[in-house]
């Protein structure tokens, strides 16, 4: 049953992460420690098909952890006829509203960039990724070097997220993402990067609690607000956040 076979699919990816990416995972874990330690931020943006809001106000995660967003809308109606005109110099509009949006938000030199592409080709997440790093940015990538090697970037550097990180982790998908063999399908079915990356980023999480806590700085993590007192318990972490950062 593809049921099965799908919870032995997520076992087997599970067990290769740990397996061959653990020296990965430690050095992402050290940058976010460090970060938090001496001043710095953490923050996610996109970690596989919204996977960010998973790491963000959950029960035994990381208080610190921030999603990075942001839109940019630019309005400028002008007549068919002139609509594309030349322009001096080349430009790539979504590219600059990314360099835009790291520019005017509270994103510093020391901080630490979790994002995700599976493939590894996106522009945007490749742009991202470059432009924070030039800031100062630790960016730490989650791809598929398996998939990553058998396509072509969307980027016009050519680059792809595994070349633009600064800690780059296999999410161990393999080419397409889908996992299985399904009967009626000629192409494979059920995604597993979603499992992979998740499952990456707690393991993550799990180790700059393990790092801070040997430094004496254990970094707050938030409490079930469906538990008695959980409430409370937030709200005084959070005050507590908010004057040390971590």
């Amino acid at each position: 049953m593809l049921a099965h076979d799908y919870a032995e699919a997520v076992r087997e990816v599970t067990r290769r992460i740990e397996e061959t990416q653990m020296g990965a995972i430690g050095a992402a874990a050290q940058a976010i420690a460090d970060a938090l330690t001496s001043g710095g931020a953490l923050w996610v943006h996109n970690i596989g098909h919204g996977g960010e809001q998973e790491l963000t106000h959950r029960a035994g995660g990381l208080l610190a952890t921030r999603i990075f967003s942001f839109t940019c809308n630019v309005s400028s109606p002008i007549a068919d006829c002139l609509r594309g005109r030349p322009r001096p110099e080349t430009v790539e509009p979504a590219l600059e509203r990314i360099r835009l949006a790291l520019r005017t938000s509270e994103l510093r030199a020391g901080d630490v960039l979790m994002l995700a592409s599976v493939s590894g080709r996106t522009s945007g997440t490749v742009e991202l990724a470059r432009a924070a790093s030039e800031m100062g940015v630790t960016v730490i990538g989650l791809t598929s070097l398996e998939y990553t090697a058998q396509i072509e970037s969307d980027h016009p550097s050519g680059e792809k997220l595994c070349d633009a990180a600064d800690i780059v982790i296999d999410n161990c998908a393999p080419f397409g993402d889908a996992c299985l063999e399904a009967e009626a399908y000629e192409h494979r079915v059920l995604p597993i990067s979603g499992v992979a990356m998740t499952t990456i980023a707690w393991m993550i999480c799990a180790d700059v609690i393990d790092r801070m806590t040997a430094l004496g700085t254990p970094p707050h993590v938030y409490m079930s607000v469906n538990r008695p007192g959980g409430r409370e318990y937030n709200a005084q972490a959070e005050r507590e956040y908010n004057e040390q950062g971590y």
